[in-house]
């Protein structure tokens, strides 16, 4: 019987990651929504994004079906409980370094100031994409953390596709590569 299996101390631990995981999401959310409306008045505009819809469920749906996983497995604690919670807190101290370096350019969408130069700053000066690093690192950690051995790898690779298109979105945006019509990103209309 499944329910036979359950640990307390499995389902505390996950409940208790879960609670920390949605409640930073939701003060990212925040601070993405604030931060929009100023980079709008500023002048930003909307660059195609295919995979926004999807990423605004996966990334909440990835740490629950982790945290589930963890909660139902009754997996011992062992090194990769420790292991993950420092991969986490690296991801997630990375991930904000990246937000305040980007200040009001940080969002959720795919927004582009024509003219603005771009930041160099913070981790932004050895990485070109570290808020996407720290994602990873997000659910890397966590999967750790949870002993998530399938929904784990699943979601982080899923994510990481997603990532993948993202970034590609934001590199037209920011005319660094072509689209896939070979058009120059500037003389496209």
């Amino acid at each position: 019987m499944v329910i036979a299996s359950i640990d307390s101390l499995s389902v505390g631990l996950a409940s208790a990651a879960l609670v920390l995981v949605l409640g930073s999401m939701l003060v990212e959310l925040w601070v993405s929504q604030r931060n929009e409306r100023e980079f709008r008045r500023q002048g930003a505009v909307d660059a195609p994004d295919p995979v926004y819809a999807v990423m605004r469920w996966a990334y909440p749906v990835a740490f629950v079906a982790m945290a589930v996983e963890g909660g139902l497995s009754g997996a011992p604690f062992g090194w990769q409980t420790p292991a993950g919670i420092v991969v986490f807190v690296a991801a997630k101290a990375l991930k904000v370094w990246a937000i305040r370096s980007l200040g009001t350019r940080w969002t959720y969408r795919v927004l582009v100031h024509p003219g603005a130069p771009l930041v160099t700053t913070g981790p932004y000066a050895w990485l070109r994409h570290p808020n996407y690093v720290g994602v990873v690192g997000e659910l890397v950690g966590m999967g750790l953390m949870m002993h998530a051995t399938v929904s784990g790898p699943l979601t982080t690779l899923f994510f990481m596709e997603l990532l993948r298109r993202r970034i590609a979105a934001e590199e037209r945006a920011l005319g660094r590569t072509r689209p896939a019509d070979g058009t120059p990103t500037a003389l496209r209309r």
